[in-house]
């Protein structure tokens, strides 16, 4: 297996601040998450927040030092949160707590963190976490509108039990959405597809046979999410249309969920009108019963079962709009690429990507995948088995060079 590529991440610089909060302990699993997707991660922590967590957690997390007051003298010009706000590509600050928004609301700037925010002009990602109450007072509800209009990206708070004993608005967001914000920031920011519209389909469909019975297939969406959290990352304007189950949808993407055929077709054919690459990535049935049963078919004891089926129209040629590019898959069992390459012409797709899903680590349920690329006029270039999150990264490269200009 080939390495990883490198993550819209790598040498990032993201400053994550630290307020006083009880969920202070979860910013260790945001910087640890950060740094091991190649992030320069300089951690900027309030006294408060020291209450609750040590400052040498975060150093040997970041493998940096950690800034705790104006006074440090951490950087190369002595002036940490000068040096640290003119070179941020993104600050982060989670937990963020009702004071330290109204003080970054009305630009107080009486500790580390707050100057660090005000000096610089780098996007802002903020995760509330306090109490229900606090957090649904008016004058934190105008803060936070404050700062989304100024262009913050607000991550939560989710509700749940709080450290108070109550139940409510107020719980930190959990720290894989809190970094998925972080991503999502720096792609739209510096995203060599900021400005795009991509829309991705996944999972597999399902066609009732009864109101138990459905008729799918092995697909669990895996692919089609992490070509999404590939585009969400680059900075496209992202739209997953899935059929999966159990999978946890990507934050920042606009997710659609369906079950049937139809039901992806209504969703995805305007969706496509005003894209720019459609990928289809799901596992559409081919086939579904020509009659549904209205009550769950009993088991005959001996007599079996037989049903007619009726074939499904392949509706991709009908995706259509001024610009769109399309992406189709090919899950094939033997001779993937060949299998791929006969059904380009009749979906109208610049690109194919093809796979054998018989192939060791490729294919339905794996985290990784092994694809060909076939293109229009009959070449096929083979991948190495890779990262579905690679793949997907493999697949949005070769889309690039037949993107039209932008408008």
């Amino acid at each position: 297996m080939t390495a990883s590529t490198p993550t819209p991440l790598a040498d990032r610089r993201v400053v994550l601040g630290v307020a006083g909060s009880i969920a202070a302990y979860k910013s260790a699993y945001v910087a640890s998450e950060l740094v091991k997707l190649g992030a320069r991660v300089d951690v900027v922590m309030t006294e408060s927040a020291q209450r609750f967590i040590g400052s040498a957690t975060f150093s040997a997390l970041s493998h940096n030092p950690v800034t705790t007051s104006l006074w440090d003298a951490n950087t190369e010009i002595s002036i940490d949160h000068v040096a640290l706000a003119t070179k941020a590509d993104c600050i982060a600050i989670a937990p963020i707590t009702a004071n330290l928004l109204a003080k970054i609301a009305w630009g107080i700037t009486d500790e580390a963190l707050t100057a660090t925010v005000l000096a610089s002009s780098a996007p802002l990602v903020l995760a509330p976490a306090m109490d229900a109450d606090m957090f649904a007072a008016p004058s934190t509800r105008t803060n936070v509108a404050t700062l989304r209009e100024r262009g913050a990206t607000i991550v939560g708070p989710e509700s749940g039990r709080l450290a108070s004993g109550l139940i409510g608005e107020g719980r930190m967001s959990e720290p894989y959405d809190i970094v998925d914000a972080i991503r999502l920031t720096i792609g739209k920011r510096l995203g060599d597809l900021k400005n795009r519209r991509i829309v991705v389909t996944a999972g597999g469909t399902r066609e009732p046979i009864d109101p138990v019975r459905v008729i799918t297939n092995h697909s669990t969406g895996k692919m089609g999410y992490a070509i999404a959290e590939a585009a969400r990352d680059r900075g496209a304007e992202t739209t997953l249309i899935t059929a999966a189950n159990g999978i946890r949808a990507p934050w920042g993407v606009d997710t659609i969920d369906v079950s049937t055929v139809d039901e992806m077709r209504d969703a995805t054919l305007p969706a496509s009108a005003e894209a720019d690459v459609l990928i289809m990535a799901a596992a559409i049935s081919d086939f579904r019963p020509k009659n549904f049963a209205g009550e769950k078919i009993k088991k005959r004891t001996g007599q079996g079962l037989s049903m007619d089926l009726e074939e499904i129209e392949d509706w991709m040629p009908k995706a259509t709009g001024p610009r769109l590019v399309k992406v189709a898959f090919a899950a094939e069992t033997g001779d993937a690429a060949t299998k791929g390459a006969a059904k380009m012409a009749a979906k109208g797709a610049t690109i194919t990507v093809a796979n054998d899903v018989s192939e060791a680590g490729s294919g339905f349920g794996t985290d990784t995948n092994r694809v060909d690329i076939v293109r229009t006029d009959g070449s096929i270039e083979p991948l190495p088995l890779m990262s579905k999150y690679d793949v997907g990264n493999a697949i949005l490269d070769r889309v690039k060079p037949h993107l039209f200009e932008p408008n």
